[in-house]
């Protein structure tokens, strides 16, 4: 299982597929399926029988995963997609903007 760059809350834009430029927060993240949930991001439409916790049923939208490959962690400084970096400030291993060299 390869390393994730995507933490849950990080900032991060689409940079391909259907929702090509859409930014959201990353809500989960799923290692072994390299696929995360970005809100407001990829909805789909789901039926839902009645239950105890939606007594109507009906169709409900949800975020549906996408694959990482297709996000970008946006920079805090521009807003715009950038790399992802390591390394090592006061002995911690801290993530870093490629674009602008601050720790994300």
């Amino acid at each position: 299982m390869a390393k994730l760059k995507l933490k849950s809350g990080d900032q991060v834009v689409v940079t391909a597929g259907d929702h090509k430029g859409s930014e959201g927060k990353v809500m989960r993240v799923f290692a072994e399926k390299n696929k995360a949930i970005v809100e407001g991001v990829n909805m789909v439409k789901k039926h839902e029988k009645p239950s105890a916790a939606s007594p109507q049923g009906g169709i409900t939208e949800k975020e549906a995963p996408i694959h990482i490959s297709n996000l970008s962690i946006v920079d805090p400084k521009d807003g715009k997609a950038t790399r992802v970096g390591y390394r090592m400030e006061d002995g911690k291993k801290v993530r870093f903007s490629k674009k602008s060299n601050q720790v994300l």
